[in-house]
């Protein structure tokens, strides 16, 4: 699109803003109607650690949000002459699952409890075994019903919950709504219905302890929408949130919120059955659009949904590049302490590169990257761990691929459910995340690890803000149509991507790889029961 062109659309407000809340970065995308990114913005954050619980501050929410915004802002003004006044439409969209629960007067009743948290087990098993369905620890109903069994004091004084994503919309927009795609990281949904699964909210409400509160749990869960649905408009609070610069006119068009799986499959075009997509972030996860019901639960599938409704197989991992970006950092040092630093992407590129020569297996070499807690492998708290033996070939290239085969051995433990047990089949994967950024290296070590070809395309390195920006997009000009003959159609027509098929060799190194890891996990529980003592 001409530059012309695009500052007629920038005056017009024929514009669409995606904003994500990552778990390590906040992201704004700015796009016109070909889909074209003509500014972002972005800022860095990290979540704390505070009395056992992984948070994000909602002082550190706005503040990122404002800087991100204000970043692509200037942007837009510096490549275009102008100011950024309107935009068409706004979507928001977060880190799936977690618990913001908020009183009658919208305080935070405590501080946000992320996905990250491994604090509800028992929560999570108990309401399992009653649902006959996968609930896993970190979405907000097995956060609630902990808080109710460990008679935490807040639970009484609930009038909503929601994810991140839906707090910030309901801030910027003043409705308490969630895209379903969301919402299904929250509570099961029906996907016949569309919402809520009714006898399971039943069944909720008639657990003894349950029964004690004013509140049902319809009565304080946002109301699930669809993509394409309007889910109201920017108010002028909200646009003083967003641009506290006072430039931005309140009046765009608010799609459903959306968690980060849902941009991701919208990112990716993985809504249609029998498509999948896998994002690699600091944790990762793998979508697959189902074609029939599995055969019994699995506490390592979710069961979640696109953002139009249709029936989800997730696989979750809470660890994947973190423990790979802490050693680069560490060669980063290195690189300035001998006097030729280097920048991030470079950076990645030259250790990235170094696998080529590398050992398929790994040359023995074991690495446990848990910053957290790993409900794949039944691990409560995260202690990252690199293991050799004296005959290991240790040397940068296996070092590095040992790196990279861990930050996919938990997925590949969950997908094999997938594809071993439940024969599961996709007609296509799609992947993206940073870890894709340097050509061909990522995207080789996934498709072998899960032994099928890979695609990634050209919009890998936007990822899940782009995807909501799509999502916004859809709200004014979907015009009735499904979204993945949209997405199809019009966003999808003429993709660019590369794919690239399993190479033999590195499958065998993989699987080598992976039952060695395996074998070395209760390693990593004694680290997590030794580590533990000694901070005592």
């Amino acid at each position: 699109m001409s530059k012309e062109n695009i500052i007629r659309q920038i005056k017009a407000g024929q514009t669409s803003l995606g904003i994500e809340l990552g778990s390590t970065r906040i992201k704004a995308v700015l796009i016109v109607d070909d889909y074209q990114t003509i500014a972002s913005g972005s800022f860095n954050w990290e979540n704390e650690l505070k009395n056992k619980i992984w948070t994000y501050s909602t002082e550190l929410v706005w503040k990122g949000i404002q800087a991100s915004y204000a970043e692509m802002s200037q942007e837009v003004e510096k490549e275009y002459g102008i100011q950024l006044e309107k935009i068409g439409s706004i979507g928001i969209s977060a880190m799936m699952h977690g618990y913001m629960p908020f009183d009658s007067q919208g305080n935070l009743l405590v501080p946000f409890r992320t996905w990250r948290n491994n604090i509800t087990e028992e929560a999570a098993n108990y309401l399992t075994d009653l649902f006959n369905f996968n609930i896993p620890q970190r979405w907000s109903v097995a956060h609630l019903y902990q808080a109710i069994l460990n008679q935490e004091d807040h639970v009484k004084d609930i009038d909503f919950i929601t994810t991140l994503a839906g707090y910030v919309h309901w801030q910027l927009s003043g409705q308490k709504v969630l895209g379903i795609g969301d919402d299904s990281g929250m509570f099961p949904i029906d996907s016949k219905t569309k919402t809520y699964d009714t006898k399971r909210l039943q069944q909720f409400g008639e657990i003894k302890s349950v029964r004690q509160y004013h509140w049902t749990l319809e009565d304080i869960l946002p109301k699930p929408l669809m993509a394409g649905t309007q889910a109201g408009t920017l108010n002028p609070i909200g646009a003083q949130l967003l641009d506290p610069t006072g430039t931005l006119k309140a009046g765009a068009v608010m799609a459903p919120p959306e968690g980060d799986a849902g941009t991701g499959m919208v990112g990716t075009n993985s809504v249609r059955k029998r498509t999948g997509n896998i994002s690699a972030g600091t944790s990762a996860f793998s979508m697959v659009v189902l074609d029939q019901a599995l055969n019994k639960v699995h506490r390592d599938i979710d069961m979640v949904t696109t953002p139009d409704g249709a029936d989800v197989a997730m696989v979750h991992t809470n660890n994947c590049s973190s423990d790979i970006n802490a050693w680069v950092s560490l060669f980063r040092e290195f690189a300035e302490a001998i006097g030729h630093p280097l920048s991030p992407n470079e950076l990645y590129k030259v250790l990235f590169n170094s696998t080529k020569e590398s050992d398929p297996s790994c040359g023995g070499l074991i690495n446990i990257g848990y910053l957290s807690g790993e409900n794949i492998t039944n691990m409560p708290e995260g202690r990252p761990l690199f293991v050799r033996t004296p005959n290991s070939d240790f040397n940068l290239g296996n070092f590095i691929k040992t790196h990279l085969y861990s930050a996919f051995a938990p997925l590949k433990i969950g997908m094999d459910i997938l594809s071993k047990e439940e024969n599961i089949h996709t007609d296509n994967m799609v992947a993206q995340g940073g870890l894709f950024k340097t050509p061909i290296i990522g995207q080789q070590v996934l498709a072998d690890a899960l032994d099928t070809p890979i695609t990634v395309m050209s919009t890998a390195g936007e990822g899940g803000p782009w995807g909501m920006a799509v999502l916004a997009t859809f709200v004014r000009e979907g015009q009735g149509q499904k979204l993945e003959d949209y997405l199809d159609q019009k966003v999808f027509a003429n993709p660019e991507s590369s794919t690239i098929a399993p190479d033999p060799k590195g499958v065998e190194g993989f699987n080598t790889f992976i039952e060695a890891y395996k074998k070395s996990l209760p390693i990593e529980s004694t680290a997590i029961r030794s580590v533990s003592v000694l901070n005592q």
